[in-house]
């Protein structure tokens, strides 16, 4: 008798393959059309507060009425130009914060022994257990005039009065690189895991010293864990809204307030969607950009 088993697919990765496709459509690709219809629509007093793009004048006639104006309005007003660059600028520092903090933690966790490896994992990510607003509001007790770092700088005596660190820049910068620095540490620390420790014995053997090592040997072989970590922290941070929000300064503006504002404040939904779009495409391109000129580096490799 013949054993049973499970049906076996042609070509079974395909089927693989359309997990993260319908994944992408369904979450992504539908709601990304949704938003690029009511950015050409025209604002209205109703619910919702847009004109219909498509409206149906007779049967089996339709009217399309496109409106760009939405987009002119955003390219000629200065205030969503500095509200782009604000934010931009903002996710850039708070990357590059959170790879110097990241980078040192990621390579101790790689060199350590192993149990002690998985009980440094594990200590990485405990804050995820957390919820995210209680962990910014700890950001606010410890970084008030009267707060937990003061009071230590000024009993040590580094400081002869409180520093003014909370609705600054600086405290937007500390509190994105705490929020997303495991999304910086894991792809570093899967990088420097997979290094051939032999290359640095290697290297260590033909004179060169460990700083010299670092720069020649592991850094290189680990550009694919930064960008990918950098990638993870720069793309939530550059639309955040919640740490500008709490921890910045009134004049903290980032597009995240800006779309709050727009789709809350002013129930302009037809702006807001065309400002998400614009900003969709100014990190989608760049970001495609070099996700194509790495993959020629590897393949030249």
């Amino acid at each position: 008798m013949k054993p049973l088993g499970l049906p076996k697919f042609k070509n079974g990765h395909r089927w693989v393959a359309w997990v993260p496709t319908l994944w992408l459509l369904l979450f992504f690709l539908i709601p990304f059309l949704v938003v690029a219809k009511i950015s050409l629509s025209e604002a209205a007093i109703a619910m919702p507060p847009y004109l219909p793009v498509i409206e149906w004048v007779e049967s089996g006639v339709a009217q399309i009425r496109l409106n760009v104006g939405n987009y002119l309005f955003i390219i000629e007003d200065p205030l969503y130009a500095a509200s782009y660059w604000e934010s931009v600028r903002i996710a850039l520092v708070s990357t590059l914060v959170t790879l110097l903090i990241g980078y040192p933690m990621a390579h101790v966790i790689a060199m350590s022994p192993e149990p002690r490896r998985t009980l440094l994992l594990i200590l990485v990510i405990l804050p995820f257990w957390t919820s995210f607003l209680l962990r910014v509001y700890a950001w606010i007790a410890i970084l008030k005039t009267n707060g937990l770092l003061n009071s230590v700088l000024l009993h040590v005596g580094l400081i002869s009065e409180p520093l003014v660190i909370l609705q600054t820049d600086v405290a937007v910068y500390l509190g994105i690189a705490y929020t997303y620095l495991p999304f910086m540490v894991l792809p570093l620390y899967a990088a420097l895991s997979r290094l051939d420790r032999t290359l640095l014995e290697a290297s260590a053997d033909l004179g060169a010293t460990p700083w010299v090592s670092f720069f020649t040997v592991t850094l290189p072989l680990t550009l694919p864990g930064i960008f990918a970590g950098s990638l993870l922290v720069f793309v939530p941070a550059i639309g955040e809204f919640v740490i500008p929000a709490l921890l910045g300064g009134n004049d903290t503006l980032m597009i995240g307030k800006v779309l709050w504002n727009e789709f809350f404040a002013n129930r302009d939904w037809p702006i807001a969607s065309a400002v998400a779009i614009i900003m969709l495409c100014l990190i989608v391109g760049p970001l495609m950009w070099l996700n194509r000129l790495q993959a020629k580096q590897e393949q030249g490799a």
